[in-house]
């Protein structure tokens, strides 16, 4: 079992993205010490069943600078060096949350 189950952690924060078929969410969790972790699930509707099939990863305080750094690295790497002429900015659509933040 997972070392912070819903038992042990409350939720704080939460992100959600549409992607497609896929929907991502961003999670800030407390544990009882009142520490704070975050978890990044993707989840897909799987076409056998129906159902909805999850990943989590956990990310822990002391790893949130390499993983920034890990994932701009990475999407610098693809926009520069593999697609440079591609427009990455084709498919960004506004929420509604942003459209509602912006009319207030």
């Amino acid at each position: 079992m997972d070392e912070y189950n819903k038992n042990d952690s409350q939720e704080i924060f939460s992100k959600k993205i549409r992607a497609g078929k896929r929907t991502y969410f961003f999670d800030v969790k407390s544990t009882r010490g009142k520490d704070f972790f975050l978890t990044i699930t993707e989840s897909k509707k799987s076409f056998e069943d129906g159902n909805y099939v999850k990943h989590k990863i956990f990310l822990y305080k002391e790893d949130f600078n390499k993983f920034v750094e890990a994932l701009n690295e990475t999407v610098n790497y693809i926009k520069t060096d593999l697609m440079p002429d591609y427009d990455f900015d084709e498919f960004k659509h506004e929420s509604a949350d942003e459209r509602e933040m912006k009319e207030n």
